[in-house]
């Protein structure tokens, strides 16, 4: 920047009536003009120098509104050089030009009228040079609202949008902020239709803007119905810009960055369109965890939770796993927003069989599997998970196993747990609906209480039992009535063949029953082992379990009799 005394000694123009020095401080920048030539342009200047003193002019214009760049450029025009007025400067040279009054009725050809012509020429019909000048007068925005110029920006960007909505970026498919930068390159990737707007090659992006000016835009937007899904990929490119390049929040960081990614993510809940399934759950996620550790506003996480809900049947055991923060985190994972989340998406199913309900179940049980091994996963929060999986998929044909899963492995990072504890953890575990394989599992579990091992060996002979029935009945009946009719109408030979097919269907029931047996036998030498090292009372339920004994009336006479045997 050219400094004062270059303006003064390149002065072409002749001293008025004039001629004492006009001292002006601008943001800290000192000038030196002649107030002579100042007066002649401006009809503020002109007014105060005839009704005050020359040294007390400078205390009038403490409020001018100007940076020491655009003031020189002012001046300079003042004393009669040419100036270079372009789309990042023009709304600053308005704003003071007006302040001044360097009109035509007090000058011909005078700043103000240049800068308008030129705001309306080489600026509003061009993107580019829009989006440029609304991001240039933020720093003045209410010293211009009163022109209109921030006004016909905006009017003028939404025009453009409505003509061609892929200026805003193109509708999303899939995106991940932060990371390693990678991104899916079918997005916001510039339309050439962009370059029809302005003239450079790149298109300036709305989201660059403060939240000041782009919140305003956005919800215009709106209400002149710009296709949803091009708001959205705009949004996602603000949070890109505004939240996700510095992402991390650190103590180290300033406190007015941090507010100003606060105000950036509350802004993006409150635009996000409400419509379901615009945006992938995945990004959704993203944006309320950076939501939580800037320690946003309720409202806008509780935004963000309702809209995650209204879609969970879309997301990933990953995108679940949510860190807890704070200083006095006890758990390594937020469950308490996880269940929010289930109690949004259960209250938006229109229907209790919904195909949306099975996968969230299935996504719950994966999610419980995942944060089981949590040592400080309270009992009381596991289960009202646990509870929210079970009520998914308590009328259906869903097996138990990943639910069952879950429970084995929060029962071996909770070993304090009682043999009460451990049983009402297990409370919701259908053993009915395990799968011969889970069966054989828990059969041989140690980790699980005594009471569920003997359901589980129950279900498993009942399993073996309904194999058995399967295998000899099911299959072959169709054979049956063939194989007889062979045996006796046919000749010789088909009987024969007739024989040796029933005997090798007796042989199949006879090895189906041998294994039956041994596997009775391998199920029940692993209970008694275990039942001997178990109290008195617990051997007594396994009795009442398989009928042996119906009351305890029963169990005590069976005692008494004992006892009357051995006296004898």
């Amino acid at each position: 920047m050219a400094s004062k005394h270059h303006i003064e000694s390149s002065s072409r123009i002749p001293a008025s009536e004039y001629t004492k020095d006009l001292r002006i401080c601008v943001c800290g920048e000192p000038f030196r003009l002649n107030s002579g030539v100042m007066a002649l342009r401006s009809a503020k200047l002109d007014k105060l120098l005839k009704e005050n003193h020359v040294e007390e002019v400078p205390r009038l214009l403490r409020d001018i509104p100007a940076d020491p760049k655009t003031f020189e450029l002012v001046a300079r025009f003042c004393y009669g050089y040419e100036i270079s007025i372009t789309a990042e400067n023009v709304i600053h040279v308005c704003c003071v030009a007006n302040y001044l009054e360097m009109t035509e009725s007090h000058s011909l050809n005078n700043l103000l009228v240049k800068a308008f012509t030129f705001f309306k020429k080489d600026v509003i019909p061009f993107w580019n040079s829009s989006v440029r000048a609304l991001k240039s007068a933020e720093n003045v925005l209410q010293q211009v609202l009163h022109l209109g110029l921030v006004d016909a920006l905006i009017e003028s960007i939404i025009e453009k949008v409505l003509a061609d909505p892929c200026l805003l970026g193109k509708p999303i498919k899939s995106l991940t902020f932060g990371g390693d930068g990678e991104r899916d390159e079918d997005l916001y990737r510039p339309s050439a239709r962009r370059r029809l707007f302005g003239s450079n090659l790149i298109s300036e992006d709305l989201a660059t803007l403060s939240v000041q000016l782009y919140e305003p835009i956005i919800q215009e937007m709106t209400l002149h119905q710009v296709p949803s899904e091009y708001v959205v990929a705009s949004l996602c490119q603000y949070v890109e810009n505004w939240v996700s390049a510095t992402s991390r929040v650190d103590d180290d960081k300033s406190f007015s960055k941090k507010m100003s990614q606060r105000e950036a993510i509350e802004a993006v809940q409150r635009l996000l369109p409400h419509e379901c399934r615009l945006l992938p759950c995945n990004i959704l996620f993203e944006m309320f965890q950076f939501a939580i550790a800037l320690e946003a506003t309720t409202e806008c996480r509780n935004g963000f939770e309702v809209r995650i809900g209204k879609q969970l049947d879309q997301a990933t055991v990953k995108d679940l796993l949510i860190p807890s923060f704070g200083y006095a985190r006890e758990q390594e994972y937020d469950t308490d927003c996880i269940r929010r989340i289930l109690k949004h998406f259960y209250s938006n199913l229109s229907s209790p069989h919904n195909s949306s309900m099975l996968k969230v179940a299935e996504l719950v049980e994966q999610y419980l599997a995942e944060v089981a091994s949590d040592v400080n996963l309270k009992k009381s929060t596991f289960m009202s998970l646990a509870e929210m999986a079970f009520a998914a998929s308590v009328e259906t044909q869903r097996l138990s196993d990943g639910l069952y899963r879950a429970i084995s492995i929060y029962l071996d990072h909770h070993t304090y747990l009682t043999e009460y504890e451990k049983e009402d953890v297990c409370k919701l575990l259908d053993c009915s609906k395990m799968s011969p394989e889970a069966c054989e599992h828990a059969a041989t579990n140690k980790r699980l209480p005594l009471r569920i091992v003997v359901n589980v060996l129950f279900v498993h002979q009942l399993h073996l039992r309904e194999t058995i029935v399967k295998e000899v009945n099911s299959p072959d009946e169709g054979l049956l009535k063939p194989i007889e009719e062979e045996i006796w109408k046919g000749d010789g030979a088909s009987k024969d063949r007739a024989m040796v097919e029933m005997e090798r269907m007796n042989c199949k029931v006879r090895e189906l029953e041998k294994e039956c047996s041994a596997m009775k036998e391998e199920i029940w030498g692993v209970f008694d082992s275990r039942v001997k090292r178990e109290k008195g009372g617990v051997w007594r339920e396994m009795k009442r379990k398989f009928r042996c004994i119906s009351t305890t009336q029963d169990y005590d006479n069976c005692h008494v009799k004992k006892k009357k045997v051995h006296q004898k």
